[in-house]
């Protein structure tokens, strides 16, 4: 299952940017996988914090190949060493655990998600053990496809709109801006830009100053 988007969308953000509409056209329909379940996405993005998307996976499969079915009761069937021992830190074992004992507990309840707007889905979710603002942006695109999430706390998001703005930094003012000019349909957008900050377009190139060995030293 991909993320879903269609001329709709693609019509409204090209009109509204010229410069994204260029880049849409030269990158053509981006197909993003989505888990649609939202428990396994909650525990595929703890895991997958700080490290990099390989190591994720590798410890994602290891975890599927373990529980074979990754759910609440599963995941408590577990001892935090166990986990551990998957391949992830101690730290993110607790977070999973008091997650999942939290939705078999019915103290945290996941499928009423659903039902909140996005400032309220981020309030949840942040509430839980180790889950910030930008995991749960990332939960709401990837399993919830929410449809107007722009990260601001994303480096590659930043670093697509100084690709494709020609930037050497983005502000909140700035980032703002961009944000209200994709609404309603930022989550697309946003695919862009990591596709842009990802080299789709070879000859687009970073402006951001580089570092001074003086204070790459700091």
């Amino acid at each position: 299952m991909y993320f879903e988007y269609g001329k709709e969308e693609i019509e409204f953000l090209k009109s509204r940017d010229k410069l994204l509409s260029e880049a849409i056209d030269r990158i053509g329909h981006i197909y993003r996988p989505v888990d649609s379940d939202l428990f396994s996405s909650v525990v595929h993005h703890i895991i997958g914090q700080q490290i990099s998307t390989s190591a994720q996976e590798t410890i994602w499969r290891r975890l599927k190949e373990r529980l074979e079915s990754v759910n609440a009761g599963t995941i408590c069937s577990l001892e935090p060493e166990e986990l551990q021992k998957l391949g992830m830190t101690y730290k993110k074992a607790g977070y999973i655990k008091d997650f999942a004992e939290k939705v078999r507990n019915k103290e945290f309840d996941i499928d009423r998600l659903h039902d909140m707007t996005d400032e309220e889905i981020i309030k949840e979710l942040s509430a839980l053990k180790g889950i910030g603002v930008w995991t749960a942006e990332m939960i709401m695109i990837f399993s919830m496809q929410r449809p107007d999430i722009v990260s601001y706390g994303d480096l590659a998001i930043h670093r697509g709109i100084r690709m494709l703005y020609h930037h050497k930094n983005v502000d909140r003012k700035k980032f703002d801006k961009y944000a209200r000019r994709y609404s309603p349909y930022g989550t697309v957008a946003s695919l862009y830009l990591w596709a842009v900050a990802g080299g789709a377009i070879p000859e687009m190139r970073d402006y951001a100053p580089a570092k001074s060995k003086g204070a790459a030293k700091k």
